[in-house]
């Protein structure tokens, strides 16, 4: 709100969050935050008594329901481990969950699925600057994954058993420093080219928007090189 220009104070906010029925904040610190403010809003008759107990009743009715006061030997979910997290049944459920998730915007003369068997022989180009960076992988709020788990689409294509050849072009997303004759010979080299581009969290992130959908840097650029 502050950010907005709805309101200009901690305490302004305070009061039109509690009058507009909010009941949780996403703090920007323990010290100095817009909850911190209630007291002040309180004491000067912004609000009553009566309305806070409205706002914190169901926020912790909730909290209660999700156990977040019971000791941890009460949830079940307090003995899993990694092992049980990546057990391979669970990790079978995230691979078909991705597959599933894809979107296929056009599939000229039906070039996609690749498949196993139909690798044999062919040379493949991956390139671009996620092709097999796993850092920029995972958008904002994604949790850190352990770094076994992450396949990057040049390891994925290379546990196929494919003769896979990799360019990233350029090292970053935002694709400042380029490197096309690098790009060059590794596609004019192979039968089939896959070209992984986009943004990542260096690019765009909370609070850090883009003005346009363009892709960044030379990343055009690399993706024209390619297909010509």
């Amino acid at each position: 709100m502050l950010g907005h220009h709805y309101t200009h104070t901690f305490l302004e906010t305070a009061v039109a969050s509690v009058n507009a029925g909010c009941n949780l904040e996403l703090s920007y610190g323990m010290r100095n935050n817009v909850f911190m403010h209630i007291p002040q809003a309180l004491a000067m008759g912004n609000i009553t008594l009566q309305m806070l107990r409205d706002r914190v009743r169901p926020l912790f009715y909730t909290r209660m329901r999700l156990g977040e006061f019971d000791p941890p030997a009460m949830n079940p979910y307090s003995s899993l481990d990694l092992s049980v997290v990546q057990s391979p049944e669970h990790r079978n459920l995230s691979l078909e969950a991705a597959v599933k998730s894809f979107v296929l915007l056009k599939n000229v003369r039906g070039t996609l699925p690749l498949r196993a068997r139909d690798l044999s022989g062919q040379r493949l180009a991956v390139v671009g600057p996620f092709a097999d960076n796993p850092r920029v992988l995972f958008g904002d709020y994604a949790p850190v994954p352990e770094p076994q788990y992450i396949y990057t689409p040049r390891r994925g294509l290379e546990m196929l058993g494919a003769n896979v050849s990799f360019t990233a072009g350029c090292s970053e997303p935002r694709c400042q420093q380029y490197s096309r004759a690098e790009l060059v010979r590794v596609v004019g080299a192979a039968d089939v080219v896959l070209i992984c581009l986009g943004t990542g969290v260096d690019v765009e992130t909370e609070a850090k928007d883009r003005s346009d959908l363009s892709l960044p840097g030379h990343q055009l650029e690399l993706l024209q090189d390619a297909v010509q």
